[in-house]
């Protein structure tokens, strides 16, 4: 046999430790230890873990399912976009709706049996995994599936169907809902039991962390909230009395997926671990968990999106490898508007070149034994059981989104990303770090804004009972009227307010900065614009003036660099010369010392509105100060503040509290 590291020499824990202490140079090892923003530790270190044993999950050398987004509001074109995906790669499809929580302006808007059969025209109704993502249009549109498929002679058992209906996200994301879940229990369990009556399998509600991601949540919230709202249903699916039903087979799980490799693995792992608890405790059949991931909307970038290509291509390899039954990849121009075919196509190749290329599949929980995925979810299983076992002490996931205790939450942990990401510790590139200001705009469709307001017919509905409403939905459906299931049933039932949980994306902030510079250039014809006064050596300002060029394009001010200066004179000449708004001095700190005082005063005698320095010194004296410098900008400050700063002397707008 041959070993594959027999050309290198055995090393050991102590090995390793040994030359990090040396390159430590006597430093406290813990500076190479880092947190999550649950307070999880990250060694830098780990062993193996040859005791660990596969999840129980997706089977092995079965690929997950490339789910892709039909979100295009006019059917026809809508149904040209998807036949692409499938006949180059996509085994489902997300029926993204205009109500959905995640449809973000775009969607579906179907009304009748006519315009589904456009929609899905051409397309194997029992071949492909068909998600319904409808928000309050969920049970419409499913009837309208139903019906299709039983109109083209297929029978409804034979269709792969998973209906996201999840009211408590609804709840969250818009925060009321028209009525309390057990109000609306009734028509879930009305569906219940005409799918059992049809065969139709597949989940019926769906426990959505999207909605908590978006919001801010970190991964143990994500997984928290998600597993109290899948145990919420599950009491639902229980409740409905279907002799031989199996509940947890009517129950799926979504997740959000993002560009950290390791916690993205790690939260998909620790799902299935906290399922299994929560079936064990119920004393039901440990079946696996459908888990549909979709890469994440709040990590997605409208300011050089080619960026979110790496972003999405490292979420989806880490939904994969941590064992999700279904990926979506939201195209890199989704944060812009609806993608067009390249987008999608990117999107939809990511997955294929990971499966058919890269294999990921092929082996059963690939991120077993791993020391670091191990012990992250072992961290994540703790901290999210015991945030689950808080929101249930205080009545469930509906009492804490109602009273505020779990938006509460999340907002600390978006705040404390928010932090991050203004001080760029956590770096957005192409957005907070190397931006790139003549990027070119990339292409989305025009789409006219989907129209909830108009029904081409009116249909009295029964009251919900072991069937009835759902059969008289399909059967509205075949006859041509519009199946929606809107407000006869909903406005007997009592509003409940809460408050919104408002999504995002991490770039917000530093997007309106470049907004704003956007306006200036199209009001002025030119970018507001700073000389980096560079004076010395190379060697004294090269590190400096490269930092703080990348520090004031990130807000959306051209920096112009100056040959090397030599003194006050010829500052001044720079100045004039580039027309530049501001200035800022970049240097080391022995030639500050001896020059910045210098420089400072004669570029603001020669008319520079404002001063800044790159560098963190001690102005002690005040000698910096009254010649006209008014801040220091340097590594780990608050750049995002810095930048509103800057703007707010310019007279450009200031962004909007990322918090």
């Amino acid at each position: 046999m041959i070993e594959l590291a027999g050309g290198f020499s055995a090393v050991d824990e102590a090995d390793w430790m040994e030359a990090a202490e040396a390159a430590l140079k006597g430093r406290a090892f813990d500076r190479l230890r880092s947190h999550t923003i649950d307070g999880l530790p990250i060694e830098p270190i780990y062993r193996g873990r040859r005791d660990a044993s596969a999840l129980a999950g997706r089977a092995a050398g079965m690929p997950w399912t490339v789910v892709a987004r039909v979100e295009h509001p006019d059917p026809a074109q809508a149904n040209a976009l998807l036949l692409e995906e499938l006949e180059n790669g996509a085994g489902g499809l997300s029926l993204v709706f205009a109500p959905s929580k995640h449809a973000r302006g775009a969607g579906l808007s179907i009304d009748t049996l006519c315009e589904m059969d456009r929609l899905l025209e051409d397309v194997f109704l029992d071949l492909v995994h068909i998600r319904i993502d409808g928000g309050y249009l969920s049970r419409s549109a499913l009837a309208l599936l139903i019906a299709l498929a039983e109109r083209r002679g297929i029978d409804p058992s034979a269709l792969q169907v998973s209906v996201d209906i999840d009211p408590i996200g609804v709840f969250a994301h818009r925060g009321w809902t028209s009525g309390s879940l057990a109000a609306m229990a009734p028509r879930l369990w009305d569906l219940i039991h005409y799918c059992e009556d049809i065969g139709l399998k597949g989940a019926l509600r769906n426990a959505d962390g999207r909605i908590w991601h978006a919001a801010g949540a970190s991964e143990a919230q994500e997984l928290a909230y998600t597993l109290a709202t899948a145990v919420t249903y599950l009491r639902e699916i229980v409740s409905a009395g279907r002799e031989g039903l199996q509940p947890q087979s009517r129950l799926s799980v979504s997740l959000a997926a993002d560009a950290d490799q390791f916690a993205t693995i790690a939260k998909l792992r620790a799902m299935r671990r906290l399922w299994a608890r929560v079936l064990d405790v119920c004393e039901l059949e440990q079946t696996p968990l459908e888990i549909h991931a979709e890469t994440a909307w709040r990590m997605m970038t409208r300011r050089d999106p080619w960026v979110n290509i790496l972003r999405t291509t490292v979420a989806a390899f880490a939904a994969g490898v941590g064992g999700a039954d279904s990926v979506s990849v939201l195209p890199f121009t989704e944060a812009l508007g609806v993608p067009d075919g390249f987008a999608r196509r990117v999107a939809r190749n990511t997955q294929t070149i990971l499966i058919e290329e890269s294999n990921l599949h092929r082996v059963a929980d690939p991120a077993a034994g791993s020391g670091a995925v191990e012990a992250l979810t072992d961290e994540l299983v703790h901290e999210a059981w015991k945030l689950f076992q808080a929101v249930e002490a205080e009545g469930g996931i509906e009492q804490g989104v109602r009273y505020g205790s779990v938006h509460a939450a999340i907002s600390k942990s978006r705040a404390a990303r928010s932090r991050l990401i203004a001080a760029r510790k956590a770096p957005l590139t192409g957005t907070s770090s190397f931006p790139n200001l003549a990027e070119k705009p990339v292409r989305v469709l025009n789409c006219e804004p989907p129209d909830l307001g108009v029904y081409t017919a009116h249909i009295v509905l029964p009251k919900p009972g072991r069937g009835e409403l759902t059969a008289a939905l399909v059967a509205a459906a075949k006859s041509g009227a519009c199946t929606v299931d809107l407000a006869r049933a909903r406005d007997a039932l009592r509003r409940v307010e809460g408050a919104p949980l408002l999504t995002y994306r991490l770039a917000e902030p530093f997007e309106a900065l470049r907004d704003a510079s956007d306006a200036h250039l199209k009001q002025t014809g030119r970018r507001p614009r700073v000389l980096l006064a560079n004076f010395g050596r190379v060697t004294d300002f090269t590190a400096r003036s490269t930092w703080a060029k990348n520090f004031f394009e990130a807000g959306g001010i051209e920096a112009q660099a100056s040959e090397p200066l030599e003194d006050g004179k010829s500052a001044a000449a720079a100045l004039r010369d580039t027309g530049a708004d501001i200035v800022c001095l970049c240097s080391s700190d022995a030639l500050y010392a001896e020059k910045a005082v210098e420089m400072a005063q004669a570029l603001k005698g020669a008319g520079a509105a404002h001063v800044y320095l790159a560098g963190k010194l001690a102005d002690e004296d005040g000698d910096l100060a009254r010649a006209g410098v008014e801040a220091m900008f340097y590594e780990g400050c608050d750049v995002l503040a810095a930048l509103g700063l800057i703007h707010a002397n310019l007279g450009l707008c200031a962004p909007a509290d990322p918090a």
